[in-house]
């Protein structure tokens, strides 16, 4: 481990990304949010959530600059109801943001070699894994400055993501 990751240098990760920021997401749950929770009460989703506006924002910036945001979801099927609400809130929050987003039911991974942890990896430079405990709750970021490692990171990413299916080609089970 070099050294937690703050949300201030994670957001400044991806405003100061030149080339690429990919994203590989492994869990069928995260910790409960607001948004989520209001959802499982209501059905709706609230495409303008003040809460998803720094993020929204960061890739539309990104993306303005010619920086190419992908991220590939690994979901057991059928769906949890995360997975749902996630992929309800992805079209207005993520697609609209400008990322281009796949899913891949772990069904489909079977010869696929993927790290055991979410990570980034900005510009085949910089890995960021993501943390979380065995309850879906945030433990921490961890950034490893290896272009190897990167580079090991970004080939797993992409074999996922060519086994994977466009969000709106994806209808969850």
């Amino acid at each position: 481990m070099e050294r937690p990751l703050t949300e201030d240098d994670f957001e400044t990760l991806l405003s100061n990304a030149t080339e690429s920021a990919i994203h590989l997401e492994l869990r069928d749950a995260y910790m409960a949010d607001d948004s989520f929770t209001a959802w499982l009460r209501t059905g709706v989703v609230v495409d303008d959530d003040p809460a998803d506006a720094w993020w929204r924002s960061v890739v539309r910036a990104a993306v303005a600059r010619g920086v190419g945001v992908k991220r590939a979801r690994v979901i057991s099927e059928p769906v949890s109801d995360y997975v749902r609400w996630e992929w309800a809130c992805t079209e207005p929050v993520n697609v609209a943001a400008g990322e281009k987003v796949r899913w891949l039911p772990r069904h489909l991974t079977t010869g696929l070699c993927v790290p055991p942890s979410d990570f980034w990896v900005f510009d085949s430079q910089v890995v960021v894994w993501n943390h979380f405990s065995g309850a879906g709750e945030w433990s921490g970021h961890e950034v490893v400055r290896d272009p190897h490692l990167a580079e090991n990171c970004a080939t797993a990413f992409e074999t996922v993501w060519d086994r994977g299916i466009d969000h709106r080609d994806y209808r969850p089970s």
